[in-house]
């Protein structure tokens, strides 16, 4: 019994001993969870750290993307981390052997007086003696004029006016031809017609369209700046005059722009949001996109379009670049992808936005930080070729020089890329993400002088158009949207020719393009045109010595005004 009594009590400790070891595994178990569980919290709540520091850094840091070479240890770090990731990528003394000598940066001169107001005229003004300070206090004798000495400088503003032009028409008859019966009458004409729609002169609608897509002035802004000059002038008036207007006369101008585009072999694009009100169909908090295409650095005179669309879809790009072949420098928008015919360039700005927002807070010369190791090769990049572009102007040269001096290190940030494993759903992951998936066109601006290293050129082109977007907010139907593409062309056009935006758009009013018009007399129109530059700066200068002349003139016939309306009889 005893022996049977033991053993039970053997089998019951047995037991229990299995007992414990399932309670010990599904403890080890539970523990692990809780362990995976606290690890996932934990990096969830550093994801959440490092977007909260994003964010506040793009809220109150900031907004400028340079960063400098200068930086003590900084090119040693380069050097190895080239070393020890690939030995067939650039090496350290390869390295060393490209980089550009350092040479402190001269601080820019202040600009002068004579600088800052080229092109404006100067009229002097003297201070007199009265009539009994020109006599000599000693004995009375007539002072005598023996020079001038400057004294001051002022900068004067003469506030535009307001006219109004009635035409009429002289009328004349032959009175020997009336005894006969045979009238002959003739009426005066100025060659011609008043073709713009609404009652304004060229001027005054080019300033209205000036001063939306230029200064970003809303209509309801300008309607009460109108109040100031003595008229009253509606903001669905000047509303009215630009759409119909731009349309008619500014669109045969885009069509002509649009095809000239499409004959270069290197474009650029970039879009943004836009809200239109009143869509068929939609609603008016749904997103409508503005877009923007524009020719490449290529050396031919700058392009620059706008368009409009409901969405964004990369059908939009197809359509607009529709028989376009060549390069196009873009963002990672995959939309672009279906547009035929075209090699993809890479922004190496928006992969260098990426490493940046992947930093952490304050470790931006930490070199153990990879989004700071990446950060290095990029830096490097811009650096060279900046160096390279300033350095050559043939393109052949240009891209030799990329060969022999960007190659290398594209080749070891692609080595260095390989190396990266981040954890998921950081911001570093979100970064490797994004070049990786942009990997195959970030070699492609090596293939040609004429490529493009960034698409900063369209983001300065969009840039116009967002800043003034914050002032009128939004547009109210699809064709006022496409007025406002049309309008910002020309703008933009102006502007990037360097002619005078507001008496290039009173110039294309004046001569009223139309579709009737063939290529060859469009041209004579476009802002590159060589007598077209020089007429906008007569124009300029006329303008610019008209305000002087009117400064001695009677208040009542001051002519400094440069908007008139017509009145049509």
């Amino acid at each position: 019994m005893a022996d049977s009594s033991k053993d039970i009590q053997l089998h019951e400790l047995k037991d229990m001993i299995n007992d414990l070891k399932k309670m010990i595994k599904t403890l080890q178990a539970t523990v692990d969870a809780a362990n995976k569980r606290e690890e996932s919290l934990t990096q969830e709540r550093d994801n959440l750290k490092e977007e909260i520091d994003l964010l506040r850094k793009k809220l109150f840091g900031t907004s400028s993307e340079k960063r400098t070479l200068d930086i003590p240890g900084q090119l040693n770090f380069f050097n190895e981390a080239e070393l020890e990731q690939n030995p067939e990528a650039v090496k350290a003394e390869d390295l060393e052997a490209i980089l550009p000598e350092k040479t402190a940066k001269k601080r820019k001169a202040r600009a002068t007086d004579a600088e800052r107001f080229k092109g404006v005229p100067v009229e002097k003004k003297y201070l007199e003696l009265s009539e009994e300070e020109k006599l000599c206090p000693s004995c009375g004798t007539p002072l005598k004029e023996i020079g001038e000495e400057f004294v001051r400088r002022e900068l004067v503003f003469v506030p535009a006016k307001l006219k109004v032009y009635e035409y009429y028409s002289k009328n004349y008859e032959c009175p020997q031809c009336k005894l006969q019966d045979i009238p002959v009458i003739k009426k005066g004409k100025d060659g011609r017609a008043h073709m713009l729609y609404g009652m304004a002169s060229a001027g005054t609608v080019a300033w209205v369209m000036y001063q939306k897509f230029c200064n970003g002035l809303p209509y309801y802004r300008q309607e009460k700046d109108w109040k100031q000059y003595g008229v009253e002038i509606t903001r669905a008036t000047m509303a009215n005059w630009v759409l119909r207007n731009s349309e008619a006369f500014f669109l045969p101008m885009y069509e002509y722009f649009h095809r000239k585009l499409l004959e270069r072999g290197f474009a650029m694009a970039d879009e943004t949001p836009l809200q239109v009100l009143h869509e068929p169909e939609r609603r008016a908090q749904t997103k409508s996109y503005m877009w923007l295409f524009r020719s490449g650095e290529d050396g031919g005179p700058p392009i620059i379009l706008y368009k409009y669309s409901e969405t964004r879809a990369g059908d939009n790009a197809v359509d607009f670049l529709h028989g376009f072949k060549g390069y196009l420098m873009c963002d990672g928008y995959s939309g672009y992808n279906k547009v035929p015919d075209v090699k993809r360039t890479a922004c190496w700005a928006h992969i260098r936005r990426y490493l940046t927002d992947a930093i952490p807070k304050g470790k931006a010369l930490d070199y153990t930080q990879p989004s700071v190791q990446g950060m290095l090769y990029i830096n490097q990049l811009f650096h060279l070729e900046d160096v390279i572009r300033s350095k050559y102007s043939s393109f052949d040269a240009i891209k030799k020089a990329r060969l022999e001096k960007e190659k290398p290190v594209v080749e070891g940030f692609l080595s260095w890329l390989d190396q990266q494993i981040p954890i998921r759903g950081s911001r570093m992951d979100k970064a490797v993400t994004y070049i990786q998936n942009r990997r195959s066109y970030l070699s492609t601006y090596l293939e040609d002088g004429r490529c493009s290293f960034s698409n900063n050129l369209s983001e300065n082109a969009i840039r116009p158009f967002t800043v003034g977007r914050k002032n009128w907010l939004f547009c109210d139907t699809p064709n006022g949207a496409q007025a406002s593409a049309i309008v910002y062309t020309m703008v933009e056009m102006a502007k990037a020719n360097g002619v005078n935006v507001y008496h290039y758009l009173t110039y294309l009013l004046e001569k009223l393009p139309d579709d009737w018009m063939s290529d060859d007399e469009l041209e004579l129109l476009a802002p590159w045109n060589e007598t077209v530059k020089a007429e906008i700066e007569r124009r300029a200068n006329e303008s610019n010595q008209s305000y002087v002349n009117c400064q001695g003139a009677p208040a009542a016939e001051k002519q400094s005004g440069i908007f008139s309306i017509i009145s049509k009889n």
